[in-house]
């Protein structure tokens, strides 16, 4: 998964009026009344777990506690998720990825986090502002029925790859292997992923039930 700064030119414009994707299916500034756009798989899920993990409401009343206003949009099985200051309405960041199906299920393949270089000096840290947009897709994921979610920390230079493993890992994340191009075996990733870094996974499940504290309410 790339995190990097946004430049001020895109291949996409998201305030284009015939964006291709759906209108958006979750708003911290329209809360309570969400609707997703895809029809989410039967999770089967026991209740003393779903108790405890957060719901996508829940994540979205603790961004906008932040002034932080969350957007999830999809197109079939793309999503991309924005984030914009609710005090300057100025977009801070982005994600983008798909649900996977695969012979063991489906799965949440996180391709990129993007955010803005004015965000590096908000009293937010810029991975703060990355997990309040990572867990709306990680919550997007298990809605969809996803049980795993995988991302690539790119290595585009060895300090800021190791701040990203650092991250990722501290988070939830685990490595499971080495992208260096250096093998035959890594151009199958490579063409996924678009370059070199660390493959990470987690399962979506347990990262709710981590990050359960950070989102819930504590009414």
């Amino acid at each position: 998964m790339e995190l990097a700064s946004m430049a001020a030119s895109s291949n996409f414009s998201i305030l284009n009026p015939r964006n291709p994707y759906r209108t958006q299916i979750a708003s911290s500034s329209l809360h309570p009344s969400i609707q997703n756009s895809t029809t989410p798989v039967q999770n089967k899920k026991e209740d003393s777990i779903e108790v405890s993990m957060p719901t996508m409401s829940e994540i979205l009343d603790s961004s906008r506690s932040q002034k932080l206003d969350l957007k999830l949009q999809t197109l079939g099985p793309f999503f991309r998720i924005t984030a914009k200051s609710l005090e300057t309405e100025k977009e801070l960041g982005r994600a983008e990825g798909f649900i996977r199906v695969w012979l063991r299920g489906r799965i949440l393949h996180l391709d990129s986090i993007k955010l803005r270089r004015e965000t590096i000096g908000m009293e937010k840290s810029i991975f703060g502002i990355g997990l309040f947009i990572g867990a709306v897709a990680i919550r997007h994921g298990y809605d969809c029925g996803c049980d795993k979610a995988e991302l690539l920390a790119i290595n585009d230079s060895d300090k800021y790859h190791h701040k990203l493993v650092r991250f990722y890992s501290r988070i939830g994340f685990k490595a499971v292997y080495e992208v260096t191009g250096s093998t035959f075996g890594d151009l199958a990733h490579m063409l996924v992923w678009g370059g070199v870094g660390t493959r990470m996974d987690a399962k979506v499940e347990a990262l709710l039930i981590k990050w359960c504290s950070r989102f819930k309410s504590r009414q």
